[in-house]
C-alpha cells in the first residue's frame, strides 16, 4: 500500500509541480510589498499557451521540433526516479542517482541543439551561458551524490532516503557539506537568485529563458512545464536526502508535506535579500559549492568512514 500511495505521489508531481515556482513568486512578492500574482498563475499559463498553435522559425529541422517533447519526457522520468517518503514502484527507470544527472544533462543538452537549430542570437547566447554553468552545476551535483553515497557505498536513491532519514546522520561533516553543496545546486538548476534572475526577460542577461525564445503555444508549454518540474525534482531530492524523515511512511509524508513549502518559502527569502551576481562570477559561486563537497570528501575519507 505504501508503494502504491508514493507512486500515484509521484505522478501527481506532474500536476503540483507547477505549484511551486507560483508559491515562490507570490511569497516573494509579499515579501518586497506587493500584492503579487496567485500561486495558480503558472497554471492559467500553461493552459494559455495549450490553446495556442506552435511556431516553427524558418529554417529549423526535426531537432528544434522534438525539443521540447524530449524535454518534458526526461523530467517526466526524472519525477519517476525520486522516491517519495523512500518508497516508489518499479517503474521500468530504475532508482539511481547517476541516471537521474544524465537525464537532466540530455534534458539540457536537447535544448541547447534546439538554440542551435534555430541560429537566433539572443537563444544560442543563452543556450552557450546555461552549458557552460550546467558544466559546474552537474559537475556539483555527481559530488553531492558521491559524498551521500559514503555511508551506504551506493547511489540508489531509495537507499540514500533510507540513509538520510533520522538525526544520527547529522552527526557527518561530510552530510553538512553534502547538504550545502546542494542548495548551490537547487538554486542554479531552478534558474533563481543569484545564479539567474526568473523575472526579467532581457536578452543581454537571461539564461535559462534564452533558448527558449523562439517557441510559442504548446511547445512552450512544454518547456515551462519542464522548468516547473525542475523545481518539484530539486525540493523533493533535497527533503528526502538532506533532511530528517523518521518515522513510518505516513509520518515521512507529513514532514514532506511540510518541507517543500518551507522549501518554497526559503528560495522566496532568498531571491529577497540577494541580486542577481555578475556572469563571471556564476563559475566561482559553484566553484565554492564544488569546494564544499570535496571537503566533505576529505573528511569523511580522514575520518576513516565512521
Amino acid at each position: 500500500m505504501n508503494v502504491t500511495i508514493a507512486g500515484a505521489l509521484q505522478v501527481g508531481g506532474f500536476a503540483l509541480a507547477p505549484l511551486l515556482p507560483g508559491t515562490i513568486q507570490a511569497l516573494k512578492a509579499r515579501l518586497q510589498g506587493r500584492r503579487g500574482s496567485s500561486p495558480l498563475q503558472p497554471y492559467r499559463e500553461l493552459r494559455r499557451l495549450w490553446r495556442k498553435s506552435a511556431v516553427d522559425p524558418e529554417g529549423t529541422t526535426v531537432l528544434y521540433r522534438l525539443a521540447p517533447a524530449v524535454t518534458a519526457a526526461c523530467l517526466a522520468v526524472a519525477i519517476l526516479l525520486v522516491p517519495v517518503g523512500g518508497q516508489t514502484p518499479q517503474w521500468g527507470v530504475g532508482h539511481d542517482a547517476l541516471v537521474l544527472v544524465g537525464v537532466l544533462a540530455l534534458a539540457r543538452f536537447a535544448l541547447a541543439l534546439a538554440a542551435w537549430d534555430t541560429g537566433s542570437g539572443f537563444a544560442l547566447m543563452g543556450a552557450s551561458r546555461d552549458l557552460t554553468f550546467g558544466l559546474f552545476v552537474e559537475g556539483l551535483l555527481l559530488l553531492v551524490v558521491v559524498v551521500a553515497a559514503l555511508p551506504l557505498g551506493s547511489t540508489d536513491l531509495r537507499s540514500l532516503s533510507a540513509a538520510g532519514a533520522g538525526l544520527s546522520i547529522w552527526g557527518e561533516p561530510a552530510h553538512w557539506c553534502a547538504a550545502l553543496a546542494f542548495a548551490l545546486v537547487v538554486v542554479a538548476e531552478t534558474g533563481r537568485q543569484p545564479v539567474d534572475n526568473p523575472d526579467t526577460h532581457l536578452e543581454l542577461t537571461m539564461i535559462h529563458e534564452g533558448p527558449l525564445l523562439e517557441y510559442a503555444g504548446r511547445d512552450l508549454a512544454y518547456l515551462q512545464w519542464a522548468a516547473a518540474a525542475r523545481h518539484w525534482l530539486m525540493l523533493l531530492l533535497g527533503a528526502g536526502l538532506f533532511l530528517p524523515h523518521w518515522g513510518p511512511f505516513w509520518v515521512r509524508l507529513a514532514l514532506l508535506s511540510v518541507t517543500l513549502p518551507l522549501f518554497a518559502a526559503a528560495l522566496a527569502v532568498n531571491e529577497t535579500w540577494q541580486a542577481k551576481m555578475r556572469l563571471i562570477r556564476v563559475p566561482r559561486f559553484l566553484g565554492a559549492g564544488v569546494l564544499v563537497a570535496l571537503l566533505g570528501l576529505a573528511g569523511w575519507i580522514l575520518g576513516g568512514g565512521s
